[in-house]
């Protein structure tokens, strides 16, 4: 058969280990047979970023901003251990940490439903979607080790040096310990709040937002009021179509959440957001069965898995040893960027392909085949799960494809 045609290119980031493995053979044996596959290659391998002062990183993100779409395999941040393990010039900072500054965009993370996999939570028969804030707080904090009889101040200054305020965060009296100072700034809070209201109208989702401003008064309730300014531009779109927005404390939306049935989307600041999302989707079953987009406010996308490299089956592999990986959510960040390449370049057969695939890859569970995280989780009448080994999971998706 003649291979579907690409107009523009995806930009592809390779990433590590056992996800790295996957990677290759996912684009062999599911996407090269049938499409004539475009992309511009970035290795975001831990060696090579080391090897480029993590300037490719940088440079993957940028190729994003021209053309649009990416895809992104799972990547190491490294630690004191990777350090030593990879011989590493510099503790580099999280790619996609980097990769969300540049692009300034919220991550939507959603679960992939399959008949068979039951969620953890009972109530839960619609998917959740989480919307992570990705920008400052925590992961873009200063932080410093304190000496014992050390004062520590939160000190501003206009812009041309002047000091506006001092606030005395600690006296460390008698005691060593810890401070910490992060930030956020409304222009990004802003473009967070306006593509999650966009995200709910688009898929049509009612939308919890929530922090924690009874705490952290000045800084949790600067979010809180300018989610409230940019709804009133979405408040009559959200009546028209039978959607509702509802801000809360966020230990209330978590009992909220749990109560649900799910269809909803859950905007979180970026600390939340990387711990609910965790819970959220193992909540469903798997963090492989997660799905991971980074949306621009400008409308660029970059599709990932949600979840790690996988190291302990890298190790495994390395040993020639037999894993069985679960590959469906990287599967699904492939055909995600390929339906959002050929709906912005209006290749219907490039969308149809990329549809066909999720289908295929849901059935082959479904029916049965699947990796061996899957199996103790799914339950389906006259079905008898059998564990397939990384490769003959994604051959059986190929059969059906």
């Amino acid at each position: 058969m003649a291979k579907i045609q690409m107009k523009m290119p995806i930009v592809e980031m390779d990433g590590d280990e056992m996800t790295r493995i996957l990677w290759k053979d996912i684009k062999d044996i599911l996407l090269l047979p049938y499409i004539d596959l475009k992309t511009e290659y970035y290795d975001l391998g831990l060696p090579n970023r080391d090897a480029t002062g993590d300037t490719v990183t940088v440079e993957s993100a940028l190729a994003t901003k021209k053309y649009g779409v990416a895809v992104k395999c799972a990547t190491i941040t490294p630690n004191v251990q990777r350090m030593s393990e990879y011989n590493l010039h510099e503790m580099w900072k999280s790619p996609n940490g980097t990769i969300r500054r540049i692009l300034d965009g919220t991550v939507f993370r959603a679960p992939i439903v399959v008949e068979g996999i039951r969620s953890y939570v009972p109530t839960w028969t619609k998917p959740i979607v989480l919307a992570r804030h990705a920008y400052g707080d925590v992961y873009a904090a200063v932080d410093e080790k304190v000496a014992s009889g050390s004062k520590a101040f939160l000190v501003i200054e206009d812009k041309e040096g002047k000091e506006i305020s001092r606030r005395l965060v600690h006296d460390f009296n008698g005691t060593t310990g810890v401070v910490q100072g992060m930030h956020n700034c409304d222009d990004s809070i802003r473009s967070f709040a306006h593509t999650c209201f966009r995200y709910a109208l688009e898929e049509k989702l009612p939308m919890i937002f929530a922090t924690k401003d009874t705490i952290s008064k000045v800084y949790d309730g600067r979010f809180k009021q300018i989610f409230e300014e940019v709804f009133e531009e979405y408040k009559d779109a959200f009546e028209k179509a039978g959607i509702w927005y509802l801000y809360t404390l966020i230990d209330d939306a978590v009992a909220r959440v749990v109560r649900s049935e799910g269809g909803l989307l859950w905007a979180c600041k970026n600390y939340d957001g990387d711990v609910m999302s965790d819970m959220v989707a193992t909540a469903y079953g798997s963090l492989g069965m997660m799905t991971s987009v980074l949306v621009s406010p400008d409308g660029k996308y970059e599709y990932e898995a949600a979840h790690g490299t996988v190291t302990r089956h890298y190790y495994k592999h390395l040993k020639g040893e037999e894993t069985s990986t679960n590959s469906v959510a990287t599967i699904f960040a492939w055909t995600g960027a390929l339906k959002k390449r050929g709906e912005m370049d209006g290749l219907g057969d490039l969308v149809a392909f990329a549809e066909k695939l999720e289908r295929a890859t849901i059935r082959t569970i479904e029916e049965g085949e699947m990796t061996g995280d899957l199996v103790p989780l799914f339950h389906r009448e006259g079905v008898t799960p059998k564990k397939l080994n990384s490769k003959e999971f994604l051959l059986a998706i190929a059969s059906r494809l």
